[in-house]
């Protein structure tokens, strides 16, 4: 029998006496994950100079960092700002920005880490807590619970993991609560928050498990209670790596391992005794009653009027942890743990022939299976925003109203011809407006939800886009009948029931038009102000260039294209068209001999002889559709993975 013998000064690891390996690395064949990582480089490009003689450099970010978090542990990654954390964070889990560089090895019980491999084997609780506020806990996590758990577990397998997870997490007493949004909509509270976002994590009961600054924001009590869950998930054998800014005393007891940086690099790893040796040897004693939390920080923090003498300090930390017994032994379970083999087991993840199967897809189901809940998702935000629903409802009524008291009961004459085809005009530019900032402003809420659990692998990119789509179709439809139906008859337009159908069927196909155009500004933009900011500006000229304000025999040959791909063209067009064919008598002035006697002569006047209500018609519905496709095309490139980590 193997005798157990102590490596260097750190009990943290125990190797065997007949083999040299360590004990951790042996018992991870047989389950949960190792996670390590070695050399992590990560260079940010910097520009410096101006105009041509502009030249990029490179900063860098991350020196060499090495590391390893084992099954049962809860490494705490921790350092002054500008030290590092984030970026190792993000690194460790393929979320860094795209202009980062990347270099390093990451491997995960001796499998190659790939962004799919550690998507289906891994959880990561975000800093920022993203929830669709108009849900229920129960349903949010059922939601979770159908995307996330294997397409073989029954529903009722399902919904008793969600009691469950509940139960552990203690969110029974709120589960059919809404989650709301700070501000807008009461829901539950902060430290409820982050517990549910602990349970959406845990509901697959992944072996490892990444957390960003999982204390921010909450008081002493919540972050401690947040800590302890995270404790007691280690219990059951899972791998926890998480960021923490200043911790209580209370909170820092809880962690088993720290993982300190500074300055891009790994000033300590090990536990967090060893650590308070560690700087003792460095001339550095904890004061008894000191937070040894802040005692790191501080010590570790670049402080302005002594910036030469921390950076020494560090640095010189730094050099004396890698030649340190502790550092030696980090290098030797990075080392163990690129070679372990997964003959006897593979800690959770799928084998193969003794290798790690990564799986083709991310998604735990198939597509109509994700289709369903994020469609049901989708429409019960739509009915719960009730707020939002009478805004727009009142907004349509109200605007209906108004043109209709202005173009109040137009005559079939000179006058009423401008009259009614301006009231024509503005229903259209109504719609336009109302339906492009509406989308705008909901489309681009949600995009940062629907990103993160893309990147969980919880459901792919087309049956988001379709289940938005499907769900915003009742409202793009009802408001501009609710526009048209009020005005229409006030303002005194062709009263012929046929008529009166088609002009309410072009204003719908213009709605769904315009919501085209609005996905589209969402999906291209980075954000909701450089969506908000670049809508008008783009709807503008199509506006003028819509038949009303300029003549459409008479736009200059270089700004002809704008025509051919403004929906205010084709809608105005379409409208004019239903409005005055076939009327044959059109009032006019005794002795004024260039009036407009009917109605062909009205649609001649504005270019529109040639033209016909199918051909308009057929051509929204190209834009509606060619505008939807260039919108999803936009998001899918959103979707694409940021960072891209070279292993040498």
């Amino acid at each position: 029998m193997s005798t157990r013998i102590e490596a260097y000064d750190n009990p943290g690891f125990e190797k065997d006496a007949e083999t040299s390996v360590p004990i951790e690395a042996q018992r991870i064949k047989g389950e949960g994950l190792t996670y390590s990582w070695e050399n992590l480089n990560v260079y940010a490009p910097v520009l410096q100079g101006c105009c041509k003689r502009s030249q990029i450099s490179e900063k860098h970010i991350l020196r060499n960092v090495t590391g390893v978090c084992r099954p049962g542990e809860l490494l705490a990654i921790m350092g002054a700002s500008g030290a590092g954390k984030t970026t190792l964070l993000n690194s460790l889990t393929f979320r860094s920005d795209q202009t980062l560089k990347i270099k390093g090895k990451l491997y995960v019980n001796g499998q190659r880490v790939t962004p799919n491999l550690l998507t289906s084997s891994s959880a990561y609780v975000q800093q920022e807590d993203l929830f669709v506020g108009t849900l229920t806990v129960k349903e949010q996590l059922t939601f979770q619970a159908n995307l996330r758990m294997d397409s073989g577990i029954s529903s009722r397998d399902r919904e008793a993991r969600v009691e469950e997870v509940m139960m552990e997490l203690n969110l029974v007493k709120c589960a059919n609560t809404l989650i709301g949004y700070p501000g807008r909509l009461k829901g539950i509270s902060g430290g409820e928050t982050k517990r549910l976002a602990f349970a959406c994590e845990v509901l697959t009961d992944p072996p490892l498990m990444f957390c960003d600054e999982p204390t921010t924001g909450l008081d002493s009590f919540m972050a401690q209670n947040i800590v302890e869950v995270m404790r007691s998930l280690t219990q059951k054998g899972k791998t926890i790596i998480s960021t923490i800014h200043q911790p209580s005393s209370e909170v820092f007891a809880l962690f088993d391992r720290v993982l300190l940086m500074a300055e891009g690099r790994t000033a300590f790893l090990g536990s967090t005794e060893n650590a308070l040796q560690f700087f003792a040897g460095m001339g550095k004693v904890c004061p008894e009653s000191y937070n040894p939390a802040d005692f790191f920080i501080g010590n570790l923090a670049i402080e302005p009027e002594k910036e030469g003498e921390c950076k020494e300090f560090v640095e010189e930390a730094c050099d004396a942890f890698e030649k340190s017994s502790w550092g030696q032994d980090v290098l030797q379970a990075v080392a163990d743990n690129d070679h372990v083999s997964n003959g006897k087991g593979n800690g959770g993840l799928h084998g193969v022939d003794n290798q790690v199967q990564i799986a083709k897809s991310p998604y735990k189901v198939g597509w109509w299976s994700q289709f369903k809940p994020v469609l049901n998702r989708a429409v019960l935000e739509n009915i719960r925003e009730v707020m939002v629903l009478r805004v727009k409802i009142f907004q349509a009524i109200l605007i209906g109203i108004l043109v209709g008291l202005i173009y109040l009961d137009q005559d079939q004459d000179q006058d009423g011809i401008q009259n009614i085809n301006g009231a024509l005009f503005i229903m259209v530019t109504q719609t336009s407006f109302g339906s492009t900032f509406g989308v705008v402003n909901t489309f681009c809420a949600q995009l940062p939800i629907f990103l993160r659990e893309h990147f969980n692998g919880m459901y792919r990119t087309d049956v988001y886009f379709l289940a938005k789509n499907v769900a915003e179709i009742p409202l793009s439809v009802v408001t501009p009948i609710v526009l048209i139906s009020i005005s229409y008859f006030m303002v005194g337009m062709n009263p012929l029931a046929e008529r009166f159908f088609i002009a309410m069927g072009i204003i719908v196909v213009v709605s769904n038009a315009v919501t085209s155009f609005g996905l589209m500004i969402s999906c291209l933009a980075p954000n909701l102000n450089v969506a908000l900011g670049m809508s008008a500006p783009l709807i503008v000229p199509l506006m003028i260039f819509g038949g009303f304000f300029l003549n459409s025999d008479t736009i200059p040959a270089y700004f002809i294209w704008i025509k051919y791909i403004s929906w205010f063209n084709y809608a105005n067009e379409a409208l004019i068209l239903n409005q005055w064919e076939g009327v044959s008598n059109i009032t006019c002035p005794a002795g004024d001999f260039g009036c407009m006697k009917d109605g062909e002569e009205v649609i001649r006047s504005l270019g529109y002889e040639d033209s016909s209500i199918g051909f308009d018609v057929g051509i929204l519905f190209a834009l509606m559709v060619g505008l939807r496709v260039l919108a999803f095309l936009f998001l899918l490139k959103k979707t694409s993975r940021k960072s891209v980590m070279s292993y040498d």
